[in-house]
């Protein structure tokens, strides 16, 4: 049966009929599939989760957990719409699983995720960073806490606590990331009444002991939230170099409203800093002018018009002066945008089921689809990182023909231009040879929009 629609350009209508072919608009997940097998994501997913079916004709639990991951990086931000990818009828077949999890699967499955499976999962965060490389200076940990809001609220976990929307009724989790390599390294879920510094010495320390040895911790960031006695001494005692922002209060006020002659100017113009020793450590006070640093961080205080403060508490030594120390904090404001991320392209802010350790399971799954998206962009030989929307855009979307081709099951990218090809077989190149030179990921991120075509190619 076929209808005709008239086109808007007023050519000639255009006719629309059905086809039997198994077509898909993720083809460009089998980049995906073949970075995943080869590291062993299967293997880890087994070995951590929890569940073990006993009727032959339940899915297997692995199948279930790729296909979440594989439905999170088709857009999908609820579970609802990671099932609405079992309508597209290759998508399965291009991820390597048995079927796309239905909604109702998908709920049986993170029900079943107690508190020590989510501590087992949480362990994929540290695996993927074995492939980072050892760095002589080391790497910069930054911790972060942040709401997911969640309106109806009759989740587990969800309590009324402070966002920027104001008092709202929200889970507060806490995340450590690395600064240099743009990934997570261990991440807690809590309930949204939830203090920032709650906890904070405990999780910095169960964070310590999952990250592998060859990635040594040479600085740990954090915001004023968690400037506290207890992760102080927690730091210190782990002979940690940090910095982190003081609460601008009453004694740190003080030394803000002290006349020119105290403050000391610096080779940025409009930034001039003053230094105290306070409990043992560096506090470091910062003032921008804001007529010549309208952009600056920091806030502004009534009695003192015109400048915005800052203070921060360090313990690296005398030899880095103040400058070089607030240079070095500026860097952990990278951590906000690996929030906003993992919230709107990996579905954090929509993942919410009625129990508490669910809720967490899932954000775990996002997370390592986060930091495994991370690792093979580095595995490609990508000098620069892309959001999952670009990966999404030109790698993940690409139209493809599944078939069964002489009994072999065959994918055809829908891949118009030679150009676009070779692009897409020196990338396929990079898992089944390994020494295989591959510059695709550049190639393809340095074309303008204009002259961009859709990759394509035909692989068996």
């Amino acid at each position: 049966m076929q209808i005709q629609v008239s086109r808007a350009d007023g050519a000639a209508s255009m006719r629309i009929g059905f086809t039997d072919q198994r077509l898909t608009a993720h083809g460009g997940l089998a980049a995906w599939s073949a970075y995943v097998q080869e590291i062993g994501l299967r293997e880890q997913l087994r070995e951590r989760l929890p569940h073990r079916p006993s009727s032959p004709n339940a899915y297997d639990p692995t199948d279930t957990a790729l296909g979440f991951i594989g439905g999170i990086l088709c857009g999908a931000d609820k579970l609802a719409r990671v099932a609405h990818l079992a309508h597209d009828p290759a998508v399965a077949e291009v991820l390597g699983i048995e079927a796309v999890p239905s909604q109702s699967t998908l709920s049986r499955f993170f029900a079943g995720c107690t508190r020590a499976a989510c501590e087992s999962l949480s362990g994929l965060h540290a695996w993927s960073l074995r492939a980072l490389p050892e760095r002589a200076e080391g790497y910069t940990l930054d911790l972060d806490s942040f709401a997911l809001v969640h309106e109806d609220g009759h989740q587990q976990g969800v309590r009324v606590g402070y966002t920027r929307k104001g008092l709202k009724p929200c889970h507060r989790p806490i995340v450590a990331a690395l600064a240099e390599a743009s990934q997570v390294a261990h991440f807690w879920l809590r309930p949204g009444n939830t203090a920032c510094v709650s906890g904070a010495a405990t999780f910095l320390g169960d964070t310590l002991a999952r990250v592998p040895a060859s990635v040594r911790i040479a600085l740990v960031r954090a915001d004023s939230g968690f400037c506290s006695a207890s992760m102080i001494a927690e730091l210190e005692q782990r002979g940690l170099a940090y910095i982190m922002t003081a609460a601008l209060r009453s004694p740190v006020q003080a030394l803000c409203r002290h006349d020119d002659s105290a403050w000391v100017k610096t080779e940025v113009a409009g930034l001039e800093v003053q230094e105290v020793a306070h409990e043992g450590s560096r506090l470091i006070v910062v003032r921008q002018r804001i007529a010549e640093r309208p952009h600056g961080g920091g806030k502004r205080l009534l009695e003192v018009p015109g400048y915005k403060f800052q203070a921060l508490r360090t313990n690296l030594p005398a030899s880095t002066d103040a400058l070089a120390v607030w240079r070095r904090y500026n860097g952990r404001a990278d951590i906000e945008n690996r929030i906003k991320e993992l919230g709107t392209q990996f579905g954090l802010k929509g993942l919410c089921c009625r129990s508490f350790w669910a809720t967490e399971a899932a954000c775990h799954l996002a997370i390592c689809a986060y930091n495994l998206c991370v690792g093979l962009q580095r595995r490609l030989g990508s000098t620069s990182r892309a959001e999952l929307v670009n990966l999404r855009w030109r790698l993940f979307s690409c139209a493809a023909v599944f078939s069964h081709a002489q009994g072999r099951a065959t994918l055809k990218l829908a891949v118009a231009t030679q150009r676009a090809r070779s692009w897409w077989l020196a990338l396929l190149q990079r898992f089944t040879q390994p020494d295989h030179p591959c510059d695709a990921i550049d190639g393809l991120y340095a074309r303008s929009p204009r002259h961009r075509v859709v990759p394509t190619t035909s692989t068996a």
